[in-house]
């Protein structure tokens, strides 16, 4: 028997980074694969719609796990997880990103003896305040099998004495998602109002920025500012949404009516409001890639990265989260401004399908699909 692999997804950028590398293992058809869903995001706007937007098959095993704290997220995958590991003893676990729901599988697989691959490895920012800064750490070290998206994250890795051997550079496999479905986003209606070119988008859901009140209300203002010029299109997190409905939050956005708050879209609807945008302002890593690969001016409201090639060859700034500097940032886009930005080497279309090959090559899985003994 073909051995198995077997993917961890939890989040809304999981099931983008895993449908096309579940689509290129398919289509190679030299390894059978399980997903199991740990249901961090576990409403059907946050998650259903996702795969069934992208073909991704409906998941073998769904955990539930829903919200609660890091503690409570993490100690219930790692024990639902267990009877799925002793059940269909997979040869590898395939994790993406730096999830607790990633984090948890990463730990049970390595608790079980099961080799991890972790998708997107190599990632720092160098803030440990973050918890995704330190599932990516911990994440990494627990993986045999580290594919990493730009070359930058290899120094990260041998920093922290993390073998070459074990390092492939494979490509940013999200680059795969929004090329393969570019056209279909470019089809869709532009939203009610809006003419391309003619918005910014914005999107804040990290805790530092959306869950302390004075923050939000700060952030709000310079983003209520940016709206005197040009409509804003604000796709609202849940836990951003619930903030945003706070009293002085609320009176202060509804005095700014070219402030459009609605509620989060499904892959295609975000990505074509995303590559029409005049400019982008947003605390989410994926959305700074995304954006370097569509051309489009990212503004990110955070005081570092852990996707620095971003700024360094796309076109994202790091501005902060002083309001002042935030304006004056998308004011420069608006007069002319933003970078050019190119993009970056492998981020190309390809990424899963050099991803299954490593999977393949690591199992020993030969050209016939025969697995030696």
């Amino acid at each position: 028997m073909a051995p198995t692999v077997l993917h961890v997804v939890s989040a809304r950028p999981n099931f983008v980074k895993v449908a096309p590398i579940h689509r290129a293992i398919a289509r190679r058809g030299r390894l059978r694969q399980l997903v199991v869903h740990t249901g961090q995001h576990y409403d059907a706007d946050m998650s259903d719609v996702f795969f069934r937007e992208l073909g991704l098959p409906a998941p073998d095993v769904r955990l539930r796990v829903g919200t609660g704290s890091h503690a409570e997220q993490t100690g219930q995958v790692v024990l639902g997880l267990a009877e799925t590991l002793r059940t269909h003893r997979p040869s590898l676990v395939s994790v993406v990103g730096d999830t607790n729901g990633a984090l948890s599988a990463a730990l049970s697989a390595a608790k079980s003896g099961i080799p991890v691959a972790h998708v997107e490895a190599g990632l720092r920012s160098y803030d440990r305040a973050m918890p995704e800064e330190l599932n990516r750490v911990l994440i990494d070290h627990l993986a045999e099998v580290l594919l990493i998206p730009s070359e930058d994250a290899f120094g990260n890795l041998r920093r922290e004495g993390i073998g070459e051997d074990r390092v492939h550079h494979v490509g940013n496999v999200m680059i795969d998602t929004l090329l393969r479905f570019a056209a279909r986003a470019k089809r869709l209606p532009v939203p009610a109002g809006l003419v391309p070119g003619g918005y910014a988008l914005c999107t804040l859901h990290r805790p530092s920025n959306v869950d302390n009140e004075e923050r939000l209300l700060a952030l709000l203002g310079a983003i209520i500012d940016l709206s005197a010029r040009i409509p804003v299109v604000f796709p609202s997190h849940p836990r951003t949404r619930a903030m945003l409905d706070r009293p002085r939050l609320k009176a202060a956005r509804e005095r700014a009516p070219r402030l459009l708050l609605v509620p989060p879209a499904g892959y295609l609807e975000f990505l074509a409001l995303t590559m029409r945008a005049r400019l982008v302002l947003t605390d989410s890593g994926g959305l700074q890639e995304e954006t370097t690969a569509l051309g489009v001016p990212c503004m990110t409201l955070r005081e570092n990265t852990e996707r620095p090639i971003t700024v360094e060859q796309g076109t994202n700034t790091l501005v902060g989260t002083d309001p002042a500097a935030i304006r004056a940032a998308a004011f420069a886009v608006l007069d002319g401004g933003g970078k050019p930005g190119r993009v970056p080497e492998r981020w190309d279309g390809r990424t899963a399908d050099r991803i299954a090959e490593v999977y393949e090559r690591v199992l020993a899985v030969p050209e016939s699909g025969v697995v030696r003994l």
